[in-house]
């Protein structure tokens, strides 16, 4: 499993769930690439002097707000990230998402905290020991199609717990930065054959189609996911200086 820890608490979450059957597809780009999509304050994290963009697609199930304790759980739903991997000026690193689609509505209002979140069809389904995900957004033309053919468990890598072991998401919101504490359970991951691809969410996000063979893990579920409430970045630099 992957065992990096969280290097915060969160005493208040906002937000509870889990992730299922979640695939991540990773491939290098060059940092100057990405580092033109990022505001000011935030920089590339380089793994061996490449940045990584990260597709991943998943069930969300059980989300439910933290703080009404009898609150329904939405119905699972399917959702996927278009990330990379970052470092605040001050030094902690984390997730900015360069996308984001969700099939439930009711997940738009994370717009609110500057989470870039677009309403799509999308699902996930299971054939033959395969995982297929297939999205397009509403109103738009950016779209994927995904098949993956899950592998055995995997002891992570050093790499593999950089890309995954990410504990934060930075957004954008009233002309600065917003931080976004994040903890849940160790990833436990699998190896994954990348049987078929087609996507245009990268290119619709500014970036050049991406090159080379990428690296796939797949998951089969995390529980206990807890999101804190956002706050500007530079605030929290001055709280952890006190």
């Amino acid at each position: 499993m992957v065992s990096t820890a969280p290097d915060h608490r969160i005493r208040l979450p906002v937000l509870r769930a889990a992730l299922l059957r979640q695939t991540f597809v990773h491939w290098r780009f060059p940092p100057d690439e990405v580092q033109r999509l990022l505001p000011d304050g935030l920089v590339v994290d380089e793994w061996d002097g490449a940045a990584w963009v990260s597709l991943t697609p998943f069930l969300m199930a059980g989300v439910r707000p933290a703080y009404v304790p009898l609150a329904p759980a939405l119905a699972a739903f399917p959702a996927t990230n278009l990330r990379t991997y970052v470092r605040w000026l001050g030094g902690r690193d984390g997730v900015w998402f360069l996308s984001s689609e969700v099939a439930n509505p009711v997940m738009l209002a994370a717009r609110l905290v500057g989470a870039p979140y677009h309403f799509a069809d999308l699902s996930v389904t299971t054939a033959d020991d395969t995982m297929s995900y297939v999205g397009t957004r509403r109103g738009g033309s950016p779209f994927y199609r995904l098949v993956v053919r899950p592998g055995p468990r995997i002891s992570p890598s050093e790499l593999d717990i950089w890309l995954c072991g990410r504990w934060r998401a930075y957004t954008w919101r009233l002309g600065t930065v917003f931080e976004i504490p994040i903890r849940h359970d160790p990833w436990a991951l699998s190896s994954a054959t990348l049987e078929d691809l087609t996507e245009n969410l990268i290119t619709a996000a500014g970036l050049p189609p991406p090159g080379g063979e990428p690296l796939v893990h797949y998951s089969r579920a995390v529980g206990n996911v807890r999101l804190g409430p956002a706050r500007p970045a530079w605030l929290q630099d001055l709280m952890s200086s006190t």
